[in-house]
């Protein structure tokens, strides 16, 4: 699409921007008394439906989502950076569901580049080439591995890997800046990620080369090798990089690094307001929907497991609003 083409979708985001719950709402969420009174409330706020339960509810948020983006661009591919994770997940629950002999719809979810059908219809007659270059090959090699080894990790691991080089690759393609370093940190912390929960199982270095993925931030060889030295090794690396301040976060636990994160994009988001003749504000309405549904995630999961509400609070990530 060409830049003007973004005008009226990004006059319709700035409608949609306000209807975003603000933190005066999550906090409501948040001091409400149990799960029930929770749910009720999001409903008188317009999120989901209080005759759905939670994951019905946070699937109608995402439907609600990509419907509207597939109103307001002709070409959804814009944002395929987003919708291959869907694909990938979508991948997984196919491959897992043939190998169990399971139905995968009620754990599929939507907004990815092909649909649920296609994927699971694919994975079970293993019509590998009809998914695509994209998937084609990783489709094969996880529904064999599974097959052989009934390993569902490591069937996991080769779609996970996967799935950071297709995103890392749409990244490098794009002309479009913030989807760049979107792309970039989303590889860059999901290699993080995989290196600390990696090394507290003390995988061994195998495990590191086989399932972290290329980017241009930080030295995968070295995050291995660092990994399978432990912990600490890690922290020492990372500091060295332009990922320093996570490690306080990293080191404090991996829910905390997870929240960084998102709030180090939603904050790097909050300009693409003033951009309205680029994708970059449906590309940050996106992320905050995204992380909107997090919140909401989190608070429902809190209310359930009778969490105490200062638990919860510090569990939510930035908001955009």
């Amino acid at each position: 699409m060409k830049s003007q083409d973004f005008t009226y979708a990004v006059s319709r985001i700035r409608m949609k921007e306000t209807k975003l719950l603000s933190k005066k709402d999550i906090d409501r969420l948040i001091s409400q008394k149990d799960y029930q009174s929770t749910i009720r409330l999001l409903s008188e706020l317009s999120f989901g439906d209080d005759t759905l339960d939670k994951n019905q509810i946070l699937s109608y948020e995402q439907n609600k989502l990509w419907a509207l983006m597939g109103e307001l661009v002709e070409d959804l591919s814009v944002f395929d950076v987003f919708r291959l994770q869907n694909d990938f997940h979508n991948l997984k629950v196919a491959v897992k569901s043939v190998y169990s002999d399971v139905s995968p719809y009620s754990m599929m979810i939507s907004g990815g580049t092909l649909s649920s059908e296609k994927i699971y219809d694919c994975v079970r007659n293993r019509n590998f080439k009809d998914l695509g270059d994209v998937f084609c090959e990783v489709a094969e090699a996880s529904l064999d591995t599974i097959l052989k080894t009934g390993d569902g990790q490591l069937c996991d691991a080769l779609i996970d890997k996967a799935c950071l080089k297709a995103i890392f690759d749409l990244g490098e393609k794009t002309n479009e800046a913030v989807i760049k370093d979107y792309a970039e940190l989303f590889v860059a912390s999901s290699n993080i990620k995989i290196a600390v929960r990696g090394s507290k199982l003390n995988k061994p270095l195998e495990f590191f080369t086989k399932s972290l993925s290329f980017c241009n931030t930080l030295d995968t060889e070295l995050l291995a090798k660092n990994a399978v030295k432990g912990f600490d090794e890690i922290c020492t690396y990372l500091s060295q990089t332009k990922y320093k301040e996570s490690v306080d976060y990293i080191r404090k636990s991996m829910s905390s690094f997870e929240k960084w994160c998102d709030d180090l994009l939603i904050n790097g988001l909050k300009k693409q307001k003033y951009e309205p003749f680029t994708v970059g504000p449906l590309v940050a309405y996106i992320l905050a929907k995204q992380n909107e549904i997090k919140a909401v995630r989190l608070i429902l999961i809190g209310k359930q497991s009778g969490l105490d509400d200062t638990k919860i609070s510090e569990r939510i990530r930035e908001l955009y609003v």
